[in-house]
């Protein structure tokens, strides 16, 4: 449903209803007061409303209907070779803390009768990063999703990210970065086409 409502510009009408549904304001509004902050001055007045619509943004793809995502946007093609979309933003929240990780992504998969549309590819991992999430869980469902999809006869998925839990509170180490790969089907069982894939999003 989400998703539908990103491409016909209602977005907006979504995070409103979720964040009224869920009580999400009140939530709000009680971790501010939690701090001992006095929620009745003037720049918190505001202030649950816009994080509940914040938090009802970060977490839409939990109504994702991935089939509503591609919307048939898969082609013919007579094509067996290697499709590769890379350096793709990335923002998700991480399950553990609530707080952002935020990075880039590549994915390639090996065509085997059909292609599926450029901005489908971004869409749909969009739909899996705007959920509490962890990057392992993440990087795989990707994969898994297009190999499903797509019917291909392999799919890579590589994301590197900087976790803010790792750089804002703990050990706060503020040049790390966190890799994680999935190789299926063909990037799994060849070391050639593994190999092909990593030097071309180097």
């Amino acid at each position: 449903m989400v998703f539908s409502l990103l491409q016909n510009g209602a977005i907006n009408t979504y995070i409103n209803t979720t964040a009224e549904n869920y009580n999400m304001k009140d939530s709000f509004l009680k971790i501010i007061e939690s701090t001992g902050e006095n929620v009745m001055r003037p720049g918190l007045l505001d202030t649950p409303e816009r994080a509940a619509k914040a938090f009802a943004y970060l977490t839409s793809g939990y109504t994702m209907d991935l089939d509503e995502v591609i919307n048939n946007a898969l082609f013919p093609s007579e094509t067996d070779e290697m499709v590769i979309v890379k350096n793709i933003e990335l923002y998700s929240m991480c399950e553990h803390h609530m707080l952002p990780f935020i990075g880039k992504w590549h994915v390639a998969y090996i065509t085997n009768g059909k292609v599926i549309g450029l901005s489908k590819i971004a869409r749909s991992v969009d739909g899996f990063a705007r959920r509490l999430q962890i990057q392992e869980n993440l990087t795989n469902e990707i994969a898994n999703c297009i190999v499903e999809k797509t019917n291909a006869a392999g799919a890579a998925v590589i994301i590197e990210a900087q976790h803010m839990c790792m750089m804002m509170r703990g050990v706060e180490k503020q040049n790390s970065t966190m890799t994680t790969s999935c190789m299926l089907g063909a990037f799994r069982n060849s070391q050639s086409t593994r190999a092909e894939f990593l030097s071309l999003v180097k």
